[in-house]
């Protein structure tokens, strides 16, 4: 009885953190090309608005071509929280092989708006993209989600793929359920 018990305390813990609870959410892509940015913010919105769950991307809140720290800035903190978001998803291309996995050092929210990202949407010859999710409470990490595309021909592709994949996450694990 008491191996049953604690089984259920584990497996309990394990779904605390797969459920990220996410009801509302600022969206930046931290890409260094504009388009590539805008593309990835607009589609990752669109997707969690459509699914009930409030988001504005960070062009929204930023001059084009601005450094993604002012986002950690106390005024847009306080913006944030007067329109009632207090998550941070953070979006990005990882890289371009298989076998890349999640974040697992857990940096501040301004020590990874200053990193950005080294990889475009889009590479010629890249078969694979992976994209990373990093949601942020209170500057710190809650979680990170490694999303992969496979048999991705073009940025097309890429997009689609992705959107396919973050709907899926977001009905099985990251939308808070009621």
């Amino acid at each position: 009885m008491k191996q049953i018990f604690s089984l259920l305390v584990i497996l309990s813990a394990f779904q605390g953190l797969a459920q990220v609870g996410l009801n509302n959410a600022v969206v930046v892509g931290l890409m260094d090309k504009p388009e590539d940015r805008y593309s990835l913010e607009i589609n990752v919105t669109e997707l969690f608005t459509s699914n009930g769950i409030k988001a504005i991307p960070s062009l929204n809140l930023m001059k084009l071509g601005g450094s993604p720290e002012i986002l950690g800035s106390d005024s847009i903190v306080n913006v944030l929280k007067s329109k009632g978001i207090d998550t941070y998803v953070l979006v990005y291309v990882k890289g371009f092989d298989k076998k890349i996995k999640a974040k697992s050092n857990k940096d501040d929210l301004m020590t990874v708006l200053n990193i950005g990202s080294l990889f475009p949407l889009y590479r010629e010859e890249a078969t694979n993209a992976t994209f990373e999710f990093l949601f942020y409470r209170n500057n710190t990490m809650v979680l990170s989600e490694v999303i992969r595309c496979k048999n991705i021909g073009n940025r097309d592709d890429v997009i689609k793929k992705m959107r396919k994949s973050v709907v899926k996450k977001i009905e099985k694990s990251w939308k808070k359920t009621k």
